[in-house]
């Protein structure tokens, strides 16, 4: 059997009437006031969250682990009206190991994006719907799409937005998600296998080695467990 390998990438756009200081409360339970307009976002009767935490770059001034200051922060920098305020990375973790190492590699992958591209990242791991799926753990790591050291937030990340750098360290993040995933399952004795190919390449190598099996299995939309 193979375990579920879900990650995707999202943008926080103000084209799309989205922005950092909502969508960060809506993740992690919490009540954070949009100081351009004066909003209040409250939710802090959201239920199901197990863990949240920030991570930052080594020299990031303290003010960037109060979550409210954060993300006003990065909306006060960002001027444009159309400007990405935030990336969002969407994570399945394995129902076959603990909370704990749900934990641990969540943790480990936030860190990796803090060290590869030097921004603020802001981390809330869900526990299963009561009505779904109770296999359905995943996180949701959102982070700030300009680099944050001492002085406060520089330059933009644009490694993720270039088209000929983008789809490289997408793939390379979800290659090292899925060892993340796998050196966990081994460690928790399990015999499951995450595969950060997407399903249709997986499917051809199925197709090619002549397993039937194994290609009709993987004829299916991907996306998490619900």
């Amino acid at each position: 059997m193979q375990a579920s390998f879900h990650l995707s990438v999202k943008t926080i756009k103000r084209s799309a009437g989205r922005s950092a200081t909502a969508a960060a409360p809506c993740r992690v339970g919490e009540r954070i006031e949009r100081q351009r307009e004066g909003r209040v976002h409250d939710y802090t009767r959201k239920q199901g969250i197990e863990e949240t935490f920030i991570l930052t770059p080594k020299d990031a001034p303290d003010w960037a682990k109060d979550r409210s200051r954060l993300w006003n922060e990065v909306e006060a920098f960002e001027t444009r009206r159309n400007s990405v305020t935030a990336c969002e990375w969407e994570l399945a973790l394995p129902s076959e190991i603990s909370a704990e190492d749900r934990s641990q590699i969540t943790r480990d992958f936030a860190q990796e994006l803090v060290s590869r591209y030097g921004v603020a990242v802001d981390v809330a791991i869900d526990a299963p719907h009561r009505e779904g799926d109770q296999r359905n753990h995943h996180a949701h790591v959102l982070t700030s799409t300009r680099k944050l050291e001492a002085q406060g937030f520089t330059a933009k990340t644009r490694v993720l937005d270039s088209a000929k750098t983008g789809g490289v360290e997408i793939e390379q993040m979800r290659g090292l998600w899925a060892e993340l995933q796998n050196r966990a399952l081994e460690r928790a004795v399990e015999l499951d296998r995450v595969d950060h190919r997407l399903l249709e390449a997986q499917r051809e190598a199925a197709v090619e080695r002549g397993d039937d099996l194994a290609a009709e299995e993987l004829d299916r939309d991907p996306g998490l467990r619900h």
